[in-house]
């Protein structure tokens, strides 16, 4: 209960967290909507690599929460300017869905057809609905090749409506087993998401709750980062890597904890 009244503003994970697959998870909208009525900021921290910050935000405002795109977090939407801090604008082999290539062009790096992949200082690699033999052989060589090898995150599942989807991480794992290299990891729990999630909440990261349903990317990034830790404790039987500072059943325990914390006290 401290720890819940010293928070000034919340991040909330999105898959398994705010919704799976196309739905809110129960207690979702609500919690938001009582945080945001008592003043506090709120910011959604995803490690997507599939949609950035100008898609999700409308999706989170067609289901039931109102949300501008400042307000949404993505790894994807880090990828590209990580990688021009890293090596400037070079050319680069995508494997991912076609809007990962736009962003990286929309800062300036070339992407690559598959079949000239050895022309690329670069692989990029996300979620790719149109992943192959061909394309993990085109990327695996590139990068045994000398080309810098990176993982908009490195999460090997996510959670939809009706189980899990394969994630990011799955296919990273490919390249890198038929590369022989591991990546640069960029997604949580590594610290620039955090790191931008709580500049974006305005708050000191003590004082900045990170909400999420993944000990490996949400709690293991958020203690860190010093932020107070929040655990949706899945269904699943999943060992906790760390300790949390608190952990709930679901969004509607949350909610009531912190209804409950923040309450003015009684006279």
């Amino acid at each position: 209960m401290t720890s819940l009244r010293s928070i000034r503003g919340f991040a909330f994970d999105l898959d398994g967290t705010i919704w799976a697959g196309p739905r809110l998870l129960p207690g979702a909208a609500e919690l938001v909507a009582d945080v945001r009525a008592a003043g506090l900021p709120v910011v959604f921290a995803t490690n997507s690599s599939q949609k950035g910050a100008r898609v999700v935000a409308p999706i989170l405002a067609s289901l039931g929460i109102p949300a501008e795109p400042r307000e949404v977090v993505t790894a994807f939407d880090l990828a590209a300017g990580e990688v021009l801090r890293r090596m400037g604008p070079v050319p680069v082999l995508v494997l991912g869905n076609d809007d990962l290539s736009d962003s990286m062009a929309s800062v300036g790096h070339a992407p690559l057809p598959f079949d000239r992949w050895e022309e690329a200082r670069a692989v990029v690699v996300g979620v790719d609905p149109a992943f192959s033999y061909g394309r993990l052989r085109a990327a695996s060589r590139a990068v045994a090749a000398g080309a810098a090898f990176f993982a908009v995150n490195m999460d090997a599942r996510f959670p939809v409506s009706d189980g899990f989807d394969p994630g990011c991480g799955a296919l990273v794992e490919a390249v890198a087993t038929a590369a022989r290299v591991r990546p640069i990891a960029l997604g949580k729990p590594h610290p620039a998401l955090f790191e931008e999630a709580v500049s974006r909440l305005g708050c000191p990261a003590g004082s900045a709750a990170i909400v999420g349903d993944s000990q490996a990317s949400d709690m293991v990034g958020g203690k860190a980062a010093g932020m107070v830790t929040i655990w949706v404790h899945p269904a699943a039987d999943v060992p906790a890597l760390v300790e949390p500072d608190l952990t709930v059943d679901d969004l509607v325990e949350l909610r009531r904890l912190w209804l409950a914390a923040s309450a003015p006290p009684a006279r």
